[in-house]
């Protein structure tokens, strides 16, 4: 028999998992997000040759740069921490999918003698979740549970439709982990997915990449360190 798994008595300090080498991650903090978009401007140029005409050069570029801030914006509106996105052996950035990482704190629920209690079942977590950022209902997702490196986790997966006043120009899908951090007691970790796919969040490619980021969910492992 397996001994038996004792919860940390400290929450950890960090997290990782095995990002592939053509993934990229910008930091939200503070001024680290501009360096980083800058970094990955100029590394997606880079390789295109010299003899390609400025002129055609530099609406690209500032497009990209556009496209990559709003990216970000919109990463920051939801409090993320990270956000990871796919950069092709060229240089080429690609804005079809990426995925941010954000903490959450569930709210403690207070019981008839007005003392509060965890809540453990994993749809009423999920439940509380999603009223907390204001997205739709429980029964509008499909749900499930389970663990990611030893604890609890919801995974919940949706359809988002495009919303052109907030800059999100196509409809996406969308799938988030929302995971127990260990030691500390109401926060959770979210790793948040999001791809358009070939132009419809429903065909083959996105759920290629759908299937990519549950295995990459599979590699997330906590550290204390």
């Amino acid at each position: 028999m397996a001994d038996p798994v004792t919860e940390p008595a400290s929450p950890p300090t960090g997290y990782g998992f095995l990002l592939p080498e053509d993934w990229v991650q910008i930091p939200l903090r503070q001024g680290d997000a501009e360096e980083a978009v800058r970094s990955l401007v100029t590394s997606a140029f880079a390789r295109v040759p010299a003899d390609v005409p400025r002129d055609k050069l530099t609406p690209l570029r500032l497009e990209l740069e556009r496209r990559l801030r709003a990216a970000v914006a919109e990463a920051r509106r939801a409090k993320a921490l990270e956000m990871y996105l796919p950069v092709k052996l060229a240089g080429e950035v690609n804005l079809g999918a990426s995925f941010t990482v954000s903490n959450a704190r569930l709210p403690a629920r207070s019981g008839p003698d007005g003392a509060s209690s965890e809540v453990s079942d994993p749809a009423e977590i999920a439940v509380q979740l999603l009223s907390v950022d204001g997205t739709a209902s429980a029964s509008e997702m499909d749900l499930s549970s389970g663990e990611v490196d030893g604890a609890l986790a919801v995974r919940r997966e949706r359809v988002v439709p495009a919303a052109p006043e907030r800059g999100v120009e196509f409809a996406s899908r969308r799938v988030e982990y929302l995971v127990a951090v260990p030691g500390d007691p109401g926060q959770w970790l979210v790793a948040a997915f999001s791809t358009i796919g070939a132009g419809n969040p429903r065909d083959d490619l996105a759920d290629a990449m759908v299937e990519w980021f549950d295995a990459l969910m599979t590699t997330f492992r906590w550290s204390w360190t």
